[in-house]
């Protein structure tokens, strides 16, 4: 029998305020569920606005704890309710002063497995994301859910192959990497380098953006949200470039041993070789 996961994940545009964005979501999460999903992703910091276009102290509000905050709370019970696995991706803050771009990962009876904490911090022109958050210190967990192994890569992340890697070496079986992306030279890159890293580490990817144009600057997402399968393949058509849209796609997971035999990747792996590689 095949083992197959329905799964889901969402674009949407900003609605202007944390709750409306919030029961936005639920909205969306409740759609996925009647049509049976098992678990679902968000985009990036979902429940704000991307404030990063920006350098404002203001913006620090966002913040909550993970998992104590009101938001962590409320995503176990729609999790619980659904029964589904939630990605959810938040702006964290630890203590005064340490702040992180996370994504808490929620299993399907509402019980709090843990959470990724983005590594790789830009600082350039819309993306002034040093000014907010620190890198990333948990590593690459992965995470056991009732649907599978599941891990999570976020935005910029994407650009760099080694945790990528990480999470394949620890099981992952399906990657969620929640984006907030716009118009320019990303947007070749967007359907370029989350097919190659499925075929590269012979997993699942979901590849979550956010759609429209926000307050807080002049960046355009661009949405495009999609699964691709370990063969690069897209799972059914990538999302609309404008609209807000659900995605439910079946991912068959027998497809990762298939595909692992046929391509011995991580037999043929040299890691004896690779020491150069971690020298700065």
């Amino acid at each position: 029998m095949a083992n197959v996961v329905r799964a889901a994940l969402v674009q949407t545009k900003w609605t202007g305020d944390a709750e409306s964005m919030t029961e936005l979501h639920e909205k969306y999460a409740r759609d996925a569920a009647a049509q049976g999903a098992k678990i679902m992703g968000f985009q990036e910091v979902f429940n704000a606005p991307y404030f990063c276009q920006v350098q404002e102290p203001e913006h620090y509000k966002w913040a909550e704890p993970v998992p104590d905050g009101p938001t962590v709370k409320r995503m176990q019970a729609l999790a619980k309710e659904t029964g589904m696995v939630l990605v959810v991706p938040i702006y964290e803050v630890e203590q005064s002063g340490f702040y992180y771009n996370t994504a808490a990962v929620i299993d399907a009876d509402g019980s709090y497995l843990g959470k990724y904490r983005k590594h790789h911090i830009p600082q350039v022109k819309g993306f002034w994301e040093k000014y907010y958050f620190k890198p990333g210190n948990l590593g690459w967990p992965v995470f056991d859910t009732a649907v599978g192994k599941v891990g999570v890569y976020i935005c910029y992340d994407r650009h760099f192959p080694e945790g990528w890697r990480a999470l394949g070496l620890a099981g992952a079986q399906i990657v969620y990497n929640p984006s907030a992306t716009s118009r320019g030279l990303s947007a070749y890159l967007w359907q370029l380098e989350q097919p190659a890293a499925a075929v590269a580490n012979e997993y699942f990817v979901a590849a979550i953006n956010r759609v429209g144009v926000e307050e807080y600057g002049d960046n355009d997402f661009y949405g495009t949200s999609y699964f691709v399968d370990p063969r690069g393949q897209f799972v059914g058509d990538p999302a609309s470039a404008h609209d807000e849209e659900l995605v439910v796609r079946d991912l068959d997971l027998d497809l990762i041993d298939e595909v692992r035999q046929q391509w011995a990747f991580y037999r043929d792996r040299r890691p004896d070789a690779y020491g150069p590689l971690t020298e700065a």
